[in-house]
């Protein structure tokens, strides 16, 4: 722990000292704490002992500032990065990559055998492993764990997240020797703020020294009668001018909204944030900058670079966020109005963080944040070894009070639950590698089963309320010491005889009106009936006054036992819903001719390469030989239409798709038909998209279109589009690298490719 020039905390220490040891460990800690000194303690080792270390993140653009911050640290030459569409020294003792990268490399496809993959390799620094939470990605996170060689280290570092201790004991498991580092220490403490619009010229302590809730502070009036002309709805600059007045910039000011990081940015740029100095000096940034990528020289935001405000988020250009990333770093952007994507791990460092609401919405409407959210984005305040403090404003608005704002300041952080999901890829790599038990074996070491008793905490506190009641109405006790299937059958005759007897009293009726005699059936009917009324008296339960209640207690078991069996099913169901939902994918994979014996066949094993939403709708489209004859741009255009997930909101203007691009699109229609049948036969849901908003635009960058005539073209940001772009180019690269795919479709997808990666595309 030498290697660096100043004294290390406790937990760096603590955890550094696990490394020497031989042992993995996870890393609990607030963000902004100093995990990735750790990782660089273990990059000192690996350096020193000429033995590899990989160090994965969950997005393209941490790898490439990692790759960056330590080909500067240590040498380009000894690092490697690699992200799907990027390979630079894959051999080198450093190697950045994203967690997918790693664990397709666990799985030995197309990326090589894992021996030669792992070779010499040491460690592997898990960084952001609390996004095993994302619903989408989760499940990467886990497969790496699990199906790392027990040899490496695993370096695993975390926000804070509640249940730390359980992800340890899961990683230990799996992957022995594994120790937990936990702290809830932060070197540059944090200290609330609540804007009150009612007091517009000043920000309020959140909280008073005891941690109750400030009483200065006022809720904020709603929205409507004599408030709802009220100028001050965006609070903005008032909030920009009190951090800016009481020296608390830069800041990160944070908002759930991409066309409000814009507004924002806007109604700001007439503040005075920034001296003559800074703003020449961004100007020689800029310039710089954009003799380089000229295609940024008509950004419209570039004007609000010179006062000191930029916006941040996905519908930007990669190479534009890049230019305020510098600027940030440099301390010349003063506010950076940004979605919560830049939470992620980015170095973005602020003396001051901003968040516009503790709400946001989300497909299933409008939601509080999470605890751990909130932590993840209060966290970027504080800038170790130049803050003495950092700041976190809430903003207040009409839709939450004051105290709910308290409260997610005060509470701790969310449990990590799993997102393990089997798919198709993973049945066919654990079955080419497996036998079928070996491969429930490792289903089984998922942290979602392991986990599985706090996720079925609910149903099995409802399966002990069922049987508690089950129980009482069970232990009834009879007078006559009858059993309940004796009063069951005097119930049955008793509503036998009341029915038959009401039958008899009409027909009575209604014979004696029509002075007619009554039938030899009839004298028989009513002759059992009265038999009956002697069947019943001679029960005891005739007469007994407890009878309605120990029915009634009857009734109550019948109903508490059908209900108990259903959730013991339930409960059944969800224990292995994991292996389930891995055999459901078998039997699709057997049923379509992908796996025999429980072995991948040919075709299988070119499907367990494919890496996409639905693997097996890929290959389908790939093996129906319908992408024949097609030219690179029709070939992208079809491909971007099944790979762009579909668009919510407002619909927009769409270019009409060539002739050739529909007609393949409507065959791709009864191969997504036909799939989709035998899919919801086996209970799964695995999406398969045909979106075509963007296959005009990317069929006309591939012929050849400017950027400028593209964009003109749709409302959507250009950041959207280049991020479609990537994602098509992503399954035409895996065309070109996966085994036995057919030459023709080789060679048209890297012709695609090379038209598609040119600027502003091929910037990261």
């Amino acid at each position: 722990m030498n290697e660096f020039p100043f004294e290390l905390d406790d937990f760096q220490k603590e955890a550094c000292k696990i490394i020497d040891n031989g042992n993995s460990v996870v890393v609990c800690a607030p963000t902004g704490a100093g995990k990735t000194v750790i990782a660089q303690h273990a990059i000192h080792i690996a350096l020193k002992e000429n033995v590899r270390i990989f160090y994965t993140t969950p997005l393209k653009a941490l790898s490439n500032q990692k790759y960056n911050d330590f080909g500067l640290k240590y040498g380009y030459d000894k690092v490697g990065l690699l992200t799907g569409d990027t390979s630079i020294n894959r051999s080198g003792q450093i190697v950045v990559m994203t967690t997918e990268v790693f664990r397709n490399m666990l799985y030995g496809t197309n990326l090589g055998s894992v021996a030669d993959n792992l070779n010499n390799v040491k460690y592997v620094v898990l960084d952001e492993v609390h996004y095993m939470n994302d619903e989408d990605r989760g499940t990467v996170w886990e497969e790496s764990i699990i199906y790392c060689p027990t040899n490496i280290q695993i370096i695993a570092l975390s926000a804070t997240v509640a249940n730390c201790q359980q992800l340890t004991d899961w990683i230990n498991s799996v992957h022995p020797k594994c120790e937990l580092v936990n702290t809830d220490f932060r070197p540059v403490p944090l200290r609330f703020y609540y804007y009150d619009s009612s007091q517009p010229y000043k920000l309020l302590p959140l909280l008073t020294p005891s941690g109750a809730l400030n009483n200065k502070i006022k809720p904020e009036p709603k929205p409507w009668g004599r408030n709802k002309n009220k100028k001050n709805q965006n609070p903005v600059k008032n909030v920009v001018s009190n951090l800016y007045e009481q020296d608390m910039l830069p800041a990160i000011y944070f908002t759930f909204s991409r066309k409000k990081c814009d507004e924002q940015m806007e109604k700001c740029a007439g503040l005075e944030l920034i001296t003559n100095e800074e703003r020449e000096r961004i100007r020689s940034i800029v310039d710089e900058y954009i003799a380089e990528n000229y295609y940024l020289a008509n950004n419209k935001h570039i004007e609000y670079l010179y006062c000191g405000v930029a916006s941040h988020h996905a519908g930007l250009l990669p190479g534009w966020k890049v230019l305020v990333e510098k600027l940030f770093q440099e301390g010349l952007i003063k506010v950076v109005f940004a979605t919560e994507t830049l939470a992620a791990g980015i170095n973005m460092p602020a003396r001051s963080t901003v968040i516009s609401s503790i709400s946001k919405r989300t497909d299933s409407g409008h939601r509080l944040l999470t605890s751990s959210e909130f932590l993840q984005m209060s966290g970027r305040a504080g800038r170790r070894g130049m803050d003495e403090i950092g700041y976190v404003t809430i903003v207040g608005t009409p839709h939450q009070s004051p105290q709910d704002v308290a409260d997610l300041v005060l509470s701790d952080a969310n449990d990590l639950e799993s997102r393990f999901s089997p798919r198709y890829s993973m049945v066919l790599n654990l079955l080419q590698r497996f036998t079928i038990d070996d491969a429930k074996s490792l289903i089984l070491k998922s942290f979602g089963y392991f986990s599985s008793n706090a996720r079925l905490a609910p149903l099995l506190l409802q399966k002990e309320h069922n049987q508690q009641v089950i129980d009482e109405m069970d232990s009834f006790k009879c007078s006559y010491n009858l059993m309940n299937k004796d009063l069951i059958e005097y119930n049955r005759i008793k509503n036998l005889y009341v029915s038959n007897r009401q039958t008899c009293k009409t027909i009575r009726k209604q014979e004696k009106n029509k002075k007619r005699p009554f039938s030899q059936d009839f004298l028989e009917f009513e002759k059992t009936t009265k038999s009956m009324l002697h069947q019943m008296q001679e029960f005891e339960c005739d007469k007994c006054k407890f009878y309605k209640k120990h029915m009634k207690s009857i009734e109550l078991l019948e109903r508490y036992n059908r209900k108990q069996n259903k959730l013991l099913k339930e409960i059944e169901l969800q224990k292995d819903i994991y292996w389930n939902n891995f055999v459901n994918h078998k039997d699709v994979l057997v049923e379509m001719g992908y796996m025999k014996d429980n072995y991948p066949t040919t075709q299988g094993q070119i499907v367990s390469q494919i890496r996409a939403e639905n693997e097996l709708y890929i290959a389908e489209i790939i093996f129906s030989n319908i992408l024949e004859g097609l030219t690179p741009a029709e070939l992208a255009s079809v491909i971007c239409s099944v790979t762009t997930e579909d668009i919510r909101g407002e619909s927009h203007a769409q270019l009409p798709l060539s002739k050739k691009v529909r007609k393949t699109l409507n065959l791709v229609k009864d191969i997504r038909r036909k799939l989709d049948k035998i899919q919801k036969n086996h209970n799964i849901d695995d999406s398969m998209y045909i979106n075509t908003f963007f296959a005009p635009l990317i069929e006309m960058w591939v012929n050849g279109a400017e950027w400028e005539s593209i964009v003109e073209e749709t409302e959507f940001n250009e950041g959207d589009i280049v991020r479609v772009f990537k994602r098509t180019i992503d399954i035409l690269r895996q065309f070109c690298t996966i085994d036995n795919i057919p030459d023709w479709l080789v060679f048209t997808a890297r012709e695609a490719i090379d038209a598609i990666q040119r600027e502003p595309v091929n910037v990261e």
